[in-house]
């Protein structure tokens, strides 16, 4: 007989995972009441921001994505809170001390006490989930920081069967979707979503695994709509657009033409080649639909989250900065949405919000959107995708958030402080350059603190990095600059920015 216990599964198979899993997420109910009251007892939050993607991280691009949660640290300023925060790697002394000193109105060292940072020491391209469930010894190192294991749950970043299995081997429940809802959160997943609920989104056709079933759809959508000029196909499961690519269909009348339009297509990822991406194609599946576009268009989001006691809350919008061959990668975001179509893209998110919410979906999720400005001045929403996870947009909100004890308004589409300011941001994971090679962690410090750009209480103003161990062999980190108007965070970004290529200039010598 298989052998089930709160400790985890010693010999198991799926149904028995599947059981202690169904289990352990009963305990997010009472749980989320428990967190949510005003007398508050103490509970722990396991962060393991584990990613598991078609595409290797490696050494520190890898490092650096785990620790772009580390604005969780931020939720320690409740004295309550106890965090055990698992990386890859061992985090620099210096980037904690960074985060916990940002912490408004809490004692550093009191925070610290309270933070339990853990890593198996493995710089390898495999997802960190599984680099936990590969060692025993460290999972029990794990619970042993677990004190009461019905006060505690596990916050991941992405969702798999490796999180829902270490879930179970910590014997506590998770807060994120359930991987057997994975299928919705696909891109054939998104659109039939989109059409159940009456989502506005572009005409196209999903579930196709063959080059034959894209050509076909191709045919069919121009039979429908004789204007297309391109369309764009997207492998089912790729984040941030890197599984995109579009194919240009102007002057195409004959059959042949379609397939050399198909084979010339211009992938978002660079080095992908036909052969490979059609091998992808037919093992995972894609959509393809037409490639919307108009004198003035604009690819924002919507952010949501589901709750445990059923009830959909409405987070956020974000106009989105895309780059990349095809504009279809993304690098960054504007916080928050224009006004203008804000509230218009929230109010059609709802509907997806509230249909994952009676799926028994728990946890954040995003509705990707192509917004398009009429004649008159209105905009036209067109939903092209849902990411059942977080996201790239998550940590800078989130960060906003726990800093200044604010909030989303969907109705107005603006963020206001707890004091009644309103706030906005820009934010990227994307500041790239072969000369930040030369800086180092305590660079960027300096640089923020002799130009007074750091996070300031007072003003509830200035700059907050992230994704800092990049820096050193990739050149790379991210940051969130805040503001109080759009055109204020636009120009810090800028200024932040030059003051870097300068030290960067500087430290070559």
């Amino acid at each position: 007989m298989n052998q089930v216990t709160t400790m985890g599964i010693e010999q198991s198979n799926s149904a028995d995972l599947e059981a202690a899993f169904d289990s352990l997420q009963k305990k997010l109910v009472p749980l989320w009441k428990f967190i949510g009251a005003p007398t508050q007892e103490e509970h722990t939050i396991v962060v393991v921001p584990s990613m598991t993607l078609d595409t290797e991280l490696h050494g520190s691009v890898q490092q650096a994505y785990e620790e772009r949660f580390l604005f969780m640290l931020f939720l320690l300023q409740q004295p309550r809170v106890r965090m055990i925060y698992v990386t890859s790697q061992a985090v620099d002394p210096t980037i904690i001390d960074y985060y916990l000193h940002i912490l408004p109105g809490v004692v550093a060292s009191h925070a610290r006490k309270r933070l339990f940072l853990v890593s198996p020491q493995d710089a390898s391209s495999l997802p960190l989930s599984k680099k936990l469930l590969e060692r025993p010894r460290l999972l029990e190192q794990l619970r042993s920081l677990i004190r009461d294991p019905n006060r505690a749950h596990l916050v991941p970043y992405n969702t798999t069967d490796l999180e829902r299995e270490l879930s179970v081997r910590l014997g506590i429940p998770m807060y994120a979707a359930d991987p057997r809802f994975f299928a919705f959160g696909t891109k054939s997943g998104s659109r039939r979503i989109f059409a159940e609920e009456g989502v506005p989104h572009p005409l196209g056709f999903e579930n196709l695994t063959s080059m034959a079933e894209l050509m076909d759809a191709i045919r069919q959508m121009r039979a429908q709509k004789p204007s297309i000029q391109k369309v764009i196909v997207k492998l089912n499961d790729e984040v941030s657009g890197s599984g995109n690519a579009v194919i240009d269909l102007q002057g195409v009348q004959r059959d042949a033409e379609l397939e050399a339009r198909v084979r010339a297509m211009r992938f978002e990822k660079s080095d992908l080649t036909y052969d490979e991406y059609e091998h992808k194609w037919e093992k995972r599946g894609g959509v393809v639909e037409e490639l919307i576009s108009g004198n003035e268009m604009t690819s924002p989001s919507a952010q949501m989250r589901a709750t445990p006691l059923g009830e959909v809350e409405l987070l956020s919008t974000h106009d989105q900065i895309l780059g990349g061959p095809s504009g279809q990668t993304y690098l960054g975001c504007r916080f928050p949405a224009n006004v203008k179509y804000g509230p218009m893209i929230m109010r059609e998110a709802e509907k997806i919000g509230k249909r994952f919410a009676r799926e028994g979906i728990v946890g954040r999720f995003a509705v990707d959107f192509v917004v398009v400005r009429k004649e008159d001045g209105t905009w036209d929403p067109y939903a092209i995708e849902v990411n059942l996870r977080k996201g790239g947009t998550t940590h800078p909100f989130l960060t906003l958030q726990y800093l200044t004890d604010g909030k989303y308004y969907p109705d107005e589409g603006v963020f206001r402080t707890a004091l009644g300011h309103e706030k906005f941001y820009v934010a990227t994971d994307h500041l790239e350059a072969p000369a930040y090679r030369t800086l180092t962690v305590d660079d960027l410090f300096d640089v923020v603190s002799r130009n007074r750009l750091h996070f300031n209480h007072t003003s509830q103003t200035g700059v907050v990095f992230h994704m800092m161990s990049a820096l050193g062999d990739e050149g790379r980190f991210g940051m969130t600059v805040i503001a109080d108007s759009h055109a204020d965070a636009d120009a810090l970004y800028a200024r932040t920015v030059e003051l870097m290529d300068k030290e960067a200039e500087g430290a070559q010598g």
